[in-house]
């Protein structure tokens, strides 16, 4: 009898192995929505719908295999469902999010789209739950998940308090936190000494008339010009950058926690240096009637602002003549304002310099790119961290002589660190996605663009001079729409130990080293030209610190980003119902992204409030525009009018629609 019952059980076990096995199955993405239910999406674009039941035992973005079975709806018909079973990779394990308290208990609702599920846990490392309240925010972690073996439900660990609910600069501390980023300035008691390599001879500039051109309220000045006019035309030019690297040895604690941060940080309000601040506003800083030093770079340049060789690097000691504002010296050279030089040295510098940066882009657009102007928009805020207004600042005079001269001291040190060691942090951009190519050679074939007369190729468009071809024949059309279309087939800038072309600049080789207080990579700079100069032994860079460089790059640009859109939505809250002109930056199958061209602000216009028949719209991606009825009824870069319709605050999502 026993065998029996063995023999059976062993049979019932091989059947249900075998309908496992013949269970149709799928690894794919979850993907939740605020409904309840969600959806499992696999690499080939397959989309299953997961019913709200079985949504509680995942969450959005958890890599999953899921059993496909068929099963009723509501209406009684038959349709096909995912079940989760087996997790291959947690979507979710650090994050940030707002307490709430579930019957008492502690609850942490995560700080993410479509994730708005309270977790319960238990606060760790010394945080009592008891001074935790309703919408604070904190930091925790993921311990437990229903679908790892031997859980059977989510919990979570809180382990940092970040801010309470009531602390305006929330935006601040809960950004930051949720990047991993430092939200002070480094602090490092040393007595900071002046230590140059063995054999670097540092001469005396101090009676060169250089000067800085900064914001008011600029602290950290790494740049300082001098500029005069050749006999035979065009000019020379002195450019003295501030020099950190005297300060901070290789190895030392300042230089690992530089390295470990890679750039100072500008938010709104909150500037986060690199540099312990004694350095980077004070004992570095190209303060006036301070004599600092610095690595001079003297180029010259002919009547047409073509740069001529060799350009000679040196260490010296400079002392600034005067500290000026990018706006009143812009005002000055415009005829406009009370402000007036300090000199007629510097007066004349300024006009000098005026005239260099006026053929210096003259050059950039007859031998590599200029691209338009973009404004930038700064916040106003309170004492509190409230945000009063917000201004539109353009680029003016002053801003594109000093960029000018930026750049062009950074071709000139990419030439010279490439041809003395082979190396450097250098700044690379590819042009075209070598995958995306062919898409994009398409798409210029099918709107007919060329270069006069001359077709492109994938060959020349993998040249210098072919880009450049492309970008002067795009800025000829009325229309930024193929331009916009264009660019998503382009690939990113990155940095590189090797020299490689620039095509967004134009530039066949770019290194910057003028902002060392500002940028570890332009400090990596500094130490190899200063081994140059000295003759001493430079190290050899390794590819995974510009790989580590351009990764921190990136996290600083999400982290302003991430910032400035809480603020916009803090701002914007009271003005609901308020109309904007705004332009088209981006469209998807959920509608269009606009930027408001009063204060940079994005605003998402759904695709049901630009037509109200959805089966009569169809917003398309790959082509950029937007058809209602067949017709193209908006596309990417047209301005238009919008009304402000909501603003969620807790999500940063501002939405519109058409203006009536």
């Amino acid at each position: 009898m026993r065998s029996t019952l063995l023999k059976n059980n062993d049979l019932l076990s091989q059947l249900k192995g075998q309908l496992k096995e013949a269970t149709p199955r799928v690894e794919g993405k979850i993907k939740g929505t605020d409904k309840g239910f969600g959806f499992l999406e696999t690499e080939d674009g397959s989309s299953y719908f997961i019913p709200p039941p079985y949504m509680k035992q995942v969450l959005h973005g958890d890599q999953v295999k899921a059993v496909l079975r068929e099963e009723a709806d509501r209406k009684g018909e038959m349709r096909e469902i995912a079940e989760p079973e087996e997790l291959l990779e947690q979507g979710l394990n650090r994050f940030i999010g707002r307490v709430q308290k579930v019957q008492g208990k502690l609850a942490v609702v995560p700080d993410q789209p479509n994730l708005n599920q309270p977790l319960k846990g238990k606060c760790v490392s010394g945080l009592d739950e008891k001074d935790l309240d309703d919408g604070d925010w904190v930091v925790a972690f993921l311990e437990r998940h229903p679908l790892k073996p031997k859980d059977n439900s989510f919990f979570i660990e809180v382990t940092e308090l970040i801010a309470k609910q009531d602390d305006h600069y929330a935006p601040w501390w809960v950004i930051l936190a949720r990047h991993a980023l430092p939200h002070e300035q480094p602090v490092i008691e040393e007595d900071w000494t002046l230590t140059d390599p063995e054999g670097l001879v540092r001469e005396d500039l101090t009676a060169t008339p250089f000067f800085t051109i900064d914001s008011a309220s600029t602290k950290d000045m790494d740049d300082a010009l001098s500029i005069t006019p050749r006999t035979e035309g065009g000019w020379q030019l002195q450019i003295a950058i501030a020099d950190p690297s005297a300060y901070v040895p290789e190895g030392s604690a300042a230089d690992i926690e530089a390295k470990t941060r890679a750039f100072t940080l500008y938010l709104p309000a909150r500037t986060v240096t690199m540099l312990p601040k004694q350095l980077s506003d004070d004992l570095c800083s190209l303060k006036e009637g301070e004599k600092r030093p610095a690595l001079v770079a003297t180029l010259n340049l002919d009547a047409e602002g073509k740069l001529l060789e060799p350009t000679e690097f040196k260490a010296g000691w400079i002392q600034s003549r005067a500290k000026l504002d990018y706006q009143a010296v812009s005002d000055w050279l415009e005829g406009q304002g009370d402000w007036q030089p300090g000199s007629e040295e510097i007066a004349e510098q300024l006009q000098q310099l005026k005239a260099f940066a006026e053929q210096r882009l003259q050059w950039r657009h007859d031998n590599a790119l200029v691209f338009k102007d973009q404004p930038d928009y700064r916040f106003i805020l309170d004492a509190e961290g409230r945000v009063t207004d917000i201004e539109v600042e353009d680029r003016r005079l002053a801003h594109k002589m000093v960029e000018e001269a930026m750049l062009l001291a950074n071709v000139a040190a990419a030439g010279f660190l490439a041809k003395e060691l082979g190396q450097g942090i250098y700044n690379v951009h590819q042009g075209f996605d070598p995958e995306k190519v062919a898409n994009a050679l398409k798409l210029i074939e099918e709107q007919g663009l060329a270069y006069h007369d001359e077709a492109f190729t994938a060959e020349n468009l993998d040249t210098l001079a072919g880009f450049r071809h492309l970008r002067l024949a795009l800025d000829d059309l009325p229309s930024g729409w193929l331009d916009s279309r264009l660019r998503k087939h382009q690939g990113f800038s990155l940095m590189s130990t090797q020299p490689g072309p620039h095509f967004g600049l134009g530039f066949e080789s770019y290194a910057t080293w003028t902002s060392p207080i500002r940028k570890y990579g332009d400090l990596i700079n500094h130490r190899l030209i200063k081994a140059v100069l000295s003759g001493s032994q430079a190290p050899q860079l390794e590819s995974e610190l510009t790989e580590e460089l351009t990764a921190a790059r990136k996290v600083n640009r999400m982290a302003e980003r991430d910032v400035k859109d809480w603020l916009y939505a803090r701002f914007l809250e009271p003005k609901v119902g308020e109309t904007f002109k705004a332009q088209i930056f981006n469209i998807n199958r959920g509608g269009m992204r606009v930027k408001l061209l009063a204060n940079g602000a994005t605003v998402f216009i759904p695709a049901s409030s630009l037509h109200a028949n959805r089966d009569e719209i169809t917003c398309d991606a790959e082509h950029g525009w937007v058809l209602i009825k067949d017709e193209v009824a908006y596309r990417l870069t047209d301005e238009l009018t919008i009304e402000l319709t909501e603003v969620r605050v807790d999500q940063r999502n501002l939405i519109g629609r058409p203006a009536a």
